[in-house]
């Protein structure tokens, strides 16, 4: 296997390494010591976008990145563009999770923090690798790709006409998706505002939280009212959130 070459920097005070993967730019921010089990833990997060005028991770998530890397924890991410979910996306995911465990020696299982749109994608993902996904805390995720004005874009990414993505929940839609991970007992956190219009509510955490209950998955859903799709404290200096990735992290399965 070729060497893998890395592009170094700085982010969150500590040192970046970007690299290629197929289908995808990935990253590693690296901590400045161990954890304090050494296994090797990381916060995944999604959507990446890596340089350009959005660059996602950014200064917004510091308050969970700053703690979290000094914690002994690594953060990580690929991007795909806006791949939505697809498997085409899916396919560069993983990857990111090989480059992460063989190149870098984290754990097996990666702590996922999707946001938004990152839903589609860390959640489609993990459906098909949920032995791979330690834990789940996310800022109001899509869950949900039927929605009449999303349905279009979703279906673009995945080269499919509307009708067949609706014809193909099962392979596409993560609350269609969920008992791999209700089997394999992958705790979640979800924040989600109840005045979200462009991710409501009802149809994304609350669905998703009645759905992975029933199939006997651990999760809690904490409501931020008053609050809608927006970068406020409320979802990003949540102690909640902060301590969940912690918590979690402290027993994840080494590759």
């Amino acid at each position: 296997m070729a060497e893998l070459k890395t592009r170094q920097s700085e982010q969150y005070g500590h040192t970046r390494l970007d690299f290629a993967v197929p289908g995808g730019k990935g990253f590693v921010i690296l901590p400045t010591q161990a954890s304090a089990d050494g296994d090797g833990p990381w916060v995944w997060y999604a959507p990446t976008f890596v340089g350009g005028e959005k660059p996602l991770p950014k200064a917004l998530h510091a308050w969970y990145m700053e703690p979290l890397l000094g914690a002994g924890f690594a953060v990580g991410g690929v991007d795909v563009g806006e791949s939505w979910g697809s498997p085409a996306g899916r396919a560069a995911y993983t990857e990111l999770h090989r480059v992460a465990v063989e190149e870098f020696g984290l754990a097996a299982q990666a702590c996922l923090f999707p946001q938004s749109r990152g839903g589609l994608m860390l959640y489609n993902w993990a459906a098909e690798h949920p032995e791979w996904a330690r834990c789940i805390g996310a800022v109001y995720p899509v869950t949900d790709v039927t929605r009449p004005q999303r349905l279009e874009t979703v279906s673009a990414a995945y080269g499919l006409k509307p009708r067949e993505l609706l014809g193909n929940l099962a392979d596409h839609n993560p609350l269609d998706r969920l008992a791999p991970l209700a089997a394999e007992g992958v705790p979640v956190l979800h924040l989600h505002g109840d005045q979200d219009e462009p991710v409501p509510l009802e149809t994304n955490s609350v669905e998703f939280e009645r759905r992975y209950r029933r199939l006997g998955g651990p999760m809690k859903l904490i409501v931020v009212p008053g609050k809608g799709h927006e970068e406020v404290p409320e979802y990003f200096e949540h102690p909640a959130l902060l301590d969940f990735f912690l918590s979690q992290g402290n027993s994840v399965l080494k590759g």
